[in-house]
């Protein structure tokens, strides 16, 4: 009798045991059974020709973001300090999706940068907020310089861009804000005080705001990220593998070890659950936060 179920091996799982010329990269599984996907079989989201500012959006989460919602039909304004890459991936987002792209180039946790990207973008549908965190160091080692600096990256910047697009958002009854904050908010990691404090206090800030914005048909949600298959990830391996005299695999799958669904995360999927959150179909989630990390915060709550 042929049994109703029966387990298969899952494509999701690592093989840090196999020979390094064996191996198949988790992240890249999960990127070959996404584009196996036709246009047409995806779910519709409701975004065609919505506008989308995506903060930081050249390389990782952001323009993992900023491909889904281009995949959605969204028009893209992108952002980031490389010219040269950031003229690529607009090329590269507007050939493969058909959709209009601009970029600016500029710091957006500058008030300069800021009014690059709202002139660029002045009426944006969708916001995502993302930036660069402070870098890791023991609170010993904060000044008062870098504590600020570090609440102007992770809470002033994303709360004086809400501000900026929420009176058009609530006028036009439809808007989305997402936030790209971390799983630190949840799980404080030593040395990331300064990041976590931050955005905890983003995330905050924007519970009660979020509320007064929804009777008019806009969410802000975030999305705390663990451990993603990024520049960000990788700069840490190889510190870490430079300062042990461990191999890179090796440090590789210790930390993934670490993690229940036994990889990283991909920018990809990461931007499809930003473009969901952003959706027609998620008009009643607001205020909350998404912890996307493979099951690495061990809670029930």
């Amino acid at each position: 009798m042929t049994p109703r179920w029966a387990p298969f091996p899952s494509p999701y799982r690592t093989d840090f045991d196999k020979k390094d010329s064996d191996k198949t990269d988790p992240a890249d599984t999960i990127r070959a059974l996404g584009s196996s996907l036709k246009r047409d079989e995806r779910m519709d989201l409701g975004l065609a020709g919505k506008t989308a500012l995506v903060c930081a959006s050249s390389r990782g989460l952001g323009r993992g973001c900023a491909e889904a919602l281009a995949e959605a039909g969204c028009d893209i304004t992108l952002n980031g300090r490389d010219a040269e890459t950031l003229k690529a991936v607009g090329e590269y987002i507007s050939g493969k999706y058909g959709v209009a792209v601009n970029h600016v180039v500029a710091d957006v946790s500058t008030g300069e940068g800021q009014k690059a990207l709202l002139a660029a973008c002045p009426q944006p549908d969708i916001l995502v907020n993302n930036n660069g965190g402070p870098p890791r160091k023991d609170y010993t080692e904060l000044d008062r310089e870098a504590i600020l600096a570090g609440v102007i990256q992770n809470f002033v910047t994303p709360v004086e861009l809400a501000k900026a697009v929420l009176p058009g958002m609530t006028e036009r009854g439809f808007g989305r804000i997402v936030n790209i904050t971390s799983m630190s908010v949840k799980m404080p990691l030593e040395g990331l005080d300064l990041s976590s404090g931050a955005r905890a206090g983003l995330t905050a800030f924007l519970a009660g705001v979020c509320r007064q914005v929804a009777p008019h048909g806009v969410t802000i949600n975030n999305i705390l990220p663990g451990k993603f298959d990024t520049d960000r990830l990788k700069g840490g391996f190889e510190r870490t593998a430079a300062a042990t005299g461990q191999t890179l695999n090796a440090v590789k799958a210790a930390s993934a070890a670490e993690i229940p669904a036994g990889r990283f995360g991909t920018p990809e999927e990461f931007g499809q659950t930003c473009a969901f959150l952003c959706s027609v179909h998620a008009g009643y989630i607001t205020g909350q936060n998404i912890l996307l990390d493979g099951g690495l915060y061990p809670a029930a709550f």
